[in-house]
C-alpha cells in the first residue's frame, strides 16, 4: 500500500471517527500488539462462524429431523459470550465501542490524546476494581455444570475474567498511547516556536 493510499485511508477513518487521530504505538511493540489484536479478532470471528453453524444446525434439526437438538441453543449462547469477551479489548483500541461524540471533532490533536488517556484511565480503574470480583464469580462455577453440554460452568463464568483482564490491558495501552501522543504534540509545538 502506498503512502498516498495510507494517507487517504487515515483521512477517511478520521472523518468517521475523530478519536482515530491519536496515533497507535509503532515499531516492534506496535507490531506485537497488532499481532495480538489479530489473534483476538480471529478467535472472535471463529466464535461468530461457530454461532452461525450452531444456529443453522438447530434450525435444520427442527425442520428436517423428528427431534430437535437440545445443546445447540446453549452452545450458541456460550460462543456469543466468548465472542464478546475476546473482542472487547480490540474494539476499545480501535474506538469501535459505543460512545457519544458530541465534541470530539472540535478538539485539537493534543486534547484528543488527553481525552483518550482520561477515558482509558477510567476504564482501566474500573476493570482493575472489578477483576477480583470477576474471579470470585468465575469460581462459583467450579461446582456447577451446564444443563445440556455438561461443561463445568467455571469455563463459562471465566469469560468475565477474560473481559475485564483484556479491558485492563487495553486501557493501559490506550492510556500510554494518549500520553505519548500528548508529549509528542507538545514537543512538536516547542520545536515550531
Amino acid at each position: 500500500m502506498s503512502s498516498d493510499q495510507k494517507a487517504l485511508e487515515q483521512e477517511a477513518l478520521e472523518s468517521l471517527d475523530s478519536m482515530s487521530a491519536v496515533p497507535k504505538l509503532q515499531g516492534p511493540i506496535g507490531r506485537l500488539i497488532g499481532w495480538v489484536d489479530t489473534c483476538f479478532l480471529t478467535l472472535s470471528v471463529l466464535a461468530l462462524v461457530a454461532i452461525a453453524a450452531t444456529v443453522l444446525l438447530q434450525v435444520s434439526s427442527r425442520l428436517f429431523l423428528p427431534f430437535s437438538i437440545a445443546w445447540t441453543e446453549e452452545l450458541s449462547r456460550y460462543l456469543f459470550i466468548y465472542m464478546v469477551a475476546l473482542s472487547v479489548g480490540v474494539v476499545m483500541r480501535q474506538h469501535r465501542n459505543i460512545s457519544v461524540e458530541l465534541f470530539h471533532h472540535m478538539l485539537g490533536p493534543r486534547m484528543k490524546a488527553a481525552f483518550q488517556a482520561l477515558i482509558c484511565l477510567m476504564i482501566g480503574v474500573f476493570a482493575f476494581l472489578v477483576l477480583p470480583y470477576a474471579w470470585q464469580y468465575a469460581q462459583n462455577g467450579t461446582w456447577q455444570t451446564s444443563p445440556t453440554l455438561r461443561v463445568p460452568m467455571l469455563y463459562i463464568f471465566f469469560s468475565t475474567v477474560v473481559t475485564f483482564a483484556l479491558l485492563l490491558v487495553y486501557s493501559v495501552l490506550g492510556c500510554l498511547e494518549g500520553i505519548i501522543a500528548m508529549c509528542r504534540s507538545s514537543a512538536s509545538r516547542e520545536q515550531e516556536l
